[in-house]
């Protein structure tokens, strides 16, 4: 039985892929934040570790005897757009298992990133892994601070010897999304938050194919490659009409204009800064909102042998998870 080290176990992704690692028969220690609520590990037969991943001493001393790191843990938040926190969380942090891994001869570790890190494309030319985002396009530090961290990950597979792989997530769907958070585009569409359609989209994924895809990433893949976690590049009102169906919302008509949904966000992002609060809308995710992040995971499918389950069953199995759940009536 090999031992695997999880950092952000406990939440949407890493408890689905906790749960499939058990299955497959590894010694799960998870590391946790004092105070943080558990609950979705609480029943499974993990070691849950307390620790800090910003103190690397401590992280080099918890992964003592580990065969694998997977490390998902990140500040994933777009508000406030900008701020220290992302880069000492997602770059430092990311630094210190990279140092943990490379002082304790860890087998393998796999670095959970972004596919907003790679360029996005067309549905008929939908990006790669070939191309990078050029840093500070959407003064988003969330962005800017997970491709610094893999861009770490990459830098030490080729100049310390790390054992490493890097995946890109697109936007993931499916059960266990307590925050919400990818989620909560189902949420505010049965809601009735969403007064208008925007002309953007994305690519959609079931977070169960992410999480047998990172499964998979302990025996398969190729050191200081990355790969794009992905599945359906839909536009938004493809994906409303997916939900429409599961779910029987009533679901928005209009489509607004792009230079009005980005005023909109103009003026969220003004009134969050002036007034100390979160905006509904800010101007970077206004910006995101029209346009189409379409990418392309066939070299995830072809290297690491990822499912690609129909993205109706993803909505599906979260727009019931939120209801047996009571996020929604």
């Amino acid at each position: 039985m090999k031992k695997v080290f999880v950092t952000g176990g406990d939440g949407f992704l890493g408890s689905n892929l906790v749960e499939i690692l058990i299955d497959r028969g590894y010694e799960i220690s998870v590391l946790v934040q004092a105070g943080r609520s558990t609950g979705l590990l609480d029943a499974l037969p993990v070691t849950q570790i307390e620790g800090d991943l910003l103190n690397r001493e401590q992280m080099i001393d918890v992964t003592r005897g580990m065969d694998a790191i997977i490390h998902i843990a990140a500040v994933t938040d777009v508000w406030p757009s900008q701020g220290p926190i992302y880069w000492r969380v997602n770059v430092d942090g990311t630094q210190n298992i990279i140092d943990a891994c490379l002082a304790n001869d860890i087998g393998r570790m796999i670095h959970c990133s972004s596919a907003s890190s790679f360029k996005f494309g067309s549905k008929a030319n939908p990006g790669t892994e070939a191309k990078l985002t050029p840093r500070g396009h959407y003064r988003l530090d969330y962005i800017d601070s997970k491709q610094a961290g893999q861009e770490l990950v990459i830098r030490a597979t080729k100049e310390q010897q790390l054992r490493a792989i890097v995946v890109n997530p697109t936007f993931m769907i499916g059960p266990k999304d307590t925050k919400p958070s990818s989620g909560a585009f189902l949420v505010n569409a049965c809601k009735g938050n969403m007064p208008a359609l925007t002309n953007g989209g994305k690519n959609w994924v079931y977070v169960k194919d992410v999480a047998v895809a990172i499964a998979n990433a302990l025996t398969m893949g190729r050191i200081g490659e990355s790969y794009i976690l992905g599945h359906e590049n839909l536009e938004y009102g493809d994906a409303l009409s997916i939900i429409s169906e599961i779910s029987g919302c009533k679901l928005p008509s209009l489509k607004a204009p792009d230079f009005l949904i980005k005023l909109v966000g103009a003026l969220g992002s003004l009134g969050g800064t002036l007034f100390k609060i979160r905006p509904k809308l800010s101007y970077p995710m206004a910006r995101i909102a029209v346009e189409g992040h379409y990418f392309s995971p066939a070299k995830a499918v072809a290297e690491l042998e990822m499912p690609q389950t129909p993205i109706r069953q993803a909505f599906a199995e979260s727009y019931q998870w939120f209801i047996d759940h009571k996020y929604l009536p």
